[in-house]
C-alpha cells in the first residue's frame, strides 16, 4: 500500500489555509486549516523520521507561512503562497515520502524473494 503523500497534504494545508482565510475574511479561520493539516504532517513526519527531522519539517512548515507574508508583497498574494506551497513539498517530498517510498519498495521487494523461494 502506498503511505499518503504529506508532500501534498502540508501544500496544500498552505494553500487551503490561504483560500478559506481570503475567501471568509476570518484569519483565525484560515489559520485553524493550517494548525490543523500541520499537526497531522507533524504526527506522521514525528513517525516516520524521528523528533529532530519532525521539529525540523515543522520549523520548514512555519517558516514558509511566514515567508509568504513579505513575499506577497513583492510577487502577490497568490503567487507567493503557490511558491512556498512548492518549495515545502518539495522539501518535504525529499526528506519524507520518498524515503517511506524507497523503504517501502525495499520491504516489498524482500517479501517477493521470500516467497519466490530466492
Amino acid at each position: 500500500m502506498i503511505p499518503p503523500s504529506t508532500a501534498l497534504l502540508a501544500a496544500g494545508s498552505l494553500i487551503a489555509g490561504f483560500a478559506v482565510a481570503q475567501s471568509t475574511g476570518v484569519r483565525p479561520l484560515g489559520g485553524a486549516v493550517l494548525l490543523i493539516g500541520g499537526a497531522v504532517c507533524a504526527l506522521h513526519w514525528w513517525r516516520v523520521v524521528g523528533p529532530a527531522r519532525a521539529a525540523a519539517l515543522v520549523a520548514l512548515f512555519l517558516g514558509a507561512f511566514a515567508l509568504s507574508h513579505p513575499l506577497a508583497k513583492v510577487t502577490g498574494a497568490w503567487p507567493s503562497v503557490l511558491a512556498v506551497s512548492a518549495g515545502t513539498a518539495a522539501v518535504v517530498w525529499l526528506v519524507v515520502d520518498r524515503r517511506q517510498r524507497l523503504r517501502l519498495a525495499g520491504e516489498e521487494g524482500t517479501r517477493q524473494e521470500a516467497t519466490s523461494g530466492r
